[in-house]
């Protein structure tokens, strides 16, 4: 059981694209981009990768996850 929670833990939290995020946020004017890790319930089922993001865009402070599929799924900027 122990190492079933273990790869859970492993998988979970390596299920994140921080590069692509990071690429996207800068095309979409972002600036001060950090990346917060694997982003709990903010994506659809739909997605493989959910990267959390805290960046300032206009002066202001904003969070939130970039959302991605493995295969024909654009990535999307979901806020908190």
């Amino acid at each position: 059981m122990k190492k079933i929670i273990v790869v859970l833990c492993f998988i979970m939290f390596s299920c994140t694209r921080p590069n692509s995020a990071v690429e996207l946020l800068t095309k979409e004017g972002y600036t001060d981009i950090e990346i917060t890790g694997y982003s709990w319930f903010a994506c659809s089922k739909d997605d493989s990768f959910s990267t959390g993001f805290k960046a300032k865009k206009n002066g202001n402070v904003i969070e939130g996850a970039i959302c991605e599929g493995i295969i024909f799924k654009n990535k999307t900027i979901r806020y908190k």
